[in-house]
């Protein structure tokens, strides 16, 4: 059963991004302070933050809109690196989320996925 992302625009206290993946119930959350990287060379921090109910998925205010919104897939995870693929409005992206110590980069593969639906 595939499971829910949202990207949300989140311009409160700083502008940033969250990433959210539905897992186990909850959405597991980053704060990516530059949003969503579009190149392999260029990776990004994310933050992990505390999860979020399922209802996030939808929710929007006046500080914050969903910037992209809808399945993802695992493809591989270890101890300091889950490889999974977004299935958005805007088509299909991978990206690994690397451990860094406490924190974390958000990187943009190489190998991307066939836009053909």
């Amino acid at each position: 059963m595939p499971r829910a992302f949202v990207l949300h625009d989140h311009r409160k206290p700083r502008p940033h991004f969250d990433l959210r993946l539905e897992e186990n119930g909850v959405l597991r959350s980053w704060a990516v302070p530059r949003g969503l990287p579009d190149d392999p060379r260029d990776n990004r921090l994310a933050i992990a933050v505390p999860d979020h109910a399922l209802d996030h998925l939808t929710y929007e205010d006046a500080d914050k809109s969903i910037a992209d919104i809808g399945t993802w897939e695992e493809h591989d995870r270890t101890e300091r690196r889950m490889l999974f693929t977004l299935h958005g409005r805007t088509g299909r992206r991978r990206y690994a989320l690397i451990r860094t110590g406490e924190g974390w980069l958000l990187h943009f593969t190489k190998e991307q996925p066939s836009q053909d639906r």
